[in-house]
């Protein structure tokens, strides 16, 4: 294990050091993040910091080293060849996939129960799931306890009106985290079974065995929502978190889409865990950074929630959307929209490639990736984003690492959209720190590492204590007791459980 980090950061070292000339000051802020992991705390601020749709923020060109690197990424005229074939395959694919989501709609979601979940899913079950990268998992808490905590959350804002969140003036996600509901709902032990569960649909084809383990789930402190009926300004567009130029310009990154970047879309497994655990995902210290690696990302719905009731919506093809994702940057059309039908406009043969510009659609640095159909017109959208299926009080809903996801423009339904945020993070070294950081965080009462900063909830009353913490796994995960090195399934696992 020791080993392996070692190539690893000596792998990071020879990359910046090969392309030092061209890139500048990304390689310094290469460095500077992996020989400076911890970072101070962020600014005051809100969810809106997060994505530059909400923030306001005009799109601005990129500098001119993203030129040099697309061309390196392309390489060699062969391998650009097989880079604009895989690219026309996959043109093809989107379109029969597009319209295929588009017929079922959120039919397309997958819907099992947490107690199949505890039987076993069938492997048919899990390969829908892997396919769609989302699920709906029912009953995962009764309803009478989703209900009691969303009430408790109702007397903890009460309780303490000075609570930021966003809008200002009609807040619909809150800057909470260590409310006495939200630290319960994390270490419930059935949230912590479905977090084993989702964490097992992943493998490590091309990791090495100690560098991950799926068998300890931590708890990744995020916010909440209740979104009242009528919202229509907590409308957050189509994106993916987890960085947006980083995927591309990070090396062990770029390395878990190696198969597509290669021109193999097909042969690129979304669940394999590859680098993805060392991988820089915040090269720009942007206020949306995530400072863990969350396989899926989640929340546990307080309310009954349905289509066109404020809830998520997903683009539920994760190979697709990843490789669409990746190799975009590397094609531009050459009639615009419009000169041509939308037909022609989308047709494999108006598009070239494209080394040239600096152009990463809908990469903004230092926020999340995200799209529209300026922007990733193949997706189609406004076709293709469908909504979570109706949800009850106890519900949990998941989605991808790099499902691309977005929140229905308006709550049009009769109650509040309610939901506590809570993925699936798996134990890592570099997870480890970031829990090490947030128990510092939690103590003192303030916002997590990854999340506005401030005073938080330091003042607050009736905020969530120790005691709030339901289960001996819970306090584990919140980094509060030892890691079980008893259920290191390796020698390798084993020496990650004992370095976290």
């Amino acid at each position: 294990m020791r080993i392996t980090a070692f190539v690893r950061c000596n792998q990071r070292r020879a990359y910046a050091t090969s392309v030092a000339g061209s890139l500048g000051k990304a390689v310094d802020q290469l460095v500077n993040a992996v020989n400076n992991p911890k970072k101070g705390p962020r600014a005051e601020g809100t969810i809106a910091s997060v994505f530059a749709s909400l923030s306001g923020e005009e799109a601005v060109a990129l500098p001119a080293r993203f030129a040099d690197l697309k061309r390196e990424i392309a390489g060699s005229e062969s391998a650009k060849e097989a880079l604009t074939a895989s690219w026309k395959d996959l043109i093809k694919d989107l379109d029969h996939t597009t319209r295929e989501i588009a017929r079922q709609g959120s039919d397309i979601v997958p819907d099992v129960t947490y107690a199949e979940i505890k039987d076993g899913l069938s492997t048919a079950n899990i390969d829908e799931v892997k396919k769609r990268g989302c699920l709906v998992v029912r009953n995962v808490v009764p309803e009478s306890q989703a209900l009691e905590w969303l009430e408790s959350i109702k007397s903890y804002i009460q309780k303490n009106p000075q609570v930021k969140g966003f809008p200002e003036d009609d807040k619909a996600v809150y800057e909470l985290y260590w409310s006495k509901a939200q630290l319960e709902a994390r270490s419930h032990p059935a949230q912590l079974d479905v977090q084993r569960f989702l964490l097992s649909l992943w493998n490590k084809k091309s990791a090495d065995s100690g560098t991950v383990s799926f068998n300890q789930p931590l708890s990744y402190a995020d916010r909440l929502r209740i979104r009242r009926p009528g919202d229509s300004r907590f409308a957050l567009g189509p994106h993916c978190d987890g960085g947006s130029v980083e995927r591309w310009e990070d090396p062990l990154y770029r390395q878990s889409y190696k198969a597509i970047l290669e021109g193999r879309w097909r042969e690129h497994d979304p669940w394999d865990i590859a680098s993805r655990t060392e991988a820089n995902t915040n090269l720009y210290d942007g206020p949306g950074a995530c400072g863990v690696f969350r396989a899926l990302q989640g929340w546990t719905s307080l309310s009954h929630t349905g289509p066109n009731e404020g809830t998520l919506k997903v683009f539920p093809a994760i190979k697709e959307s990843s490789a669409y994702m990746m190799l975009r940057p590397f094609f531009r059309s050459i009639k615009p929209k419009i000169a041509v039908s939308r037909k022609d406009y989308l047709a494999a043969d108006n598009w070239a490639l494209d080394v040239e510009t600096t152009d990463f659609p809908g990469s903004p640095l230092g926020r999340s990736q995200e799209f529209s159909d300026e922007t990733h017109p193949h997706l189609e959208l406004d076709k293709t984003m469908v909504s979570m299926k109706k949800v009850v009080p106890g519900d949990c809903v998941f989605w991808y690492a790099d499902g691309i996801h977005s929140v229905e423009a308006s709550n049009q339904g009769k109650n509040a959209a309610s939901v506590l945020y809570i993925p699936s993070v798996p134990l890592t070294v570099a997870n480890a720190k970031y829990i090490r950081d947030q128990r510092e965080q939690y103590l003192a009462g303030v916002p997590p590492p990854d999340f506005p900063g401030g005073v938080g909830e330091s003042g607050f009353i009736a905020k969530g204590q120790n005691e709030d913490i339901l289960t001996h796994e819970g306090r584990r995960a919140m980094g509060l007791a030892p890691f079980d090195l008893a259920a290191a399934t390796d020698s390798g696992e084993q020496d990650l459980l004992e370095q976290a």
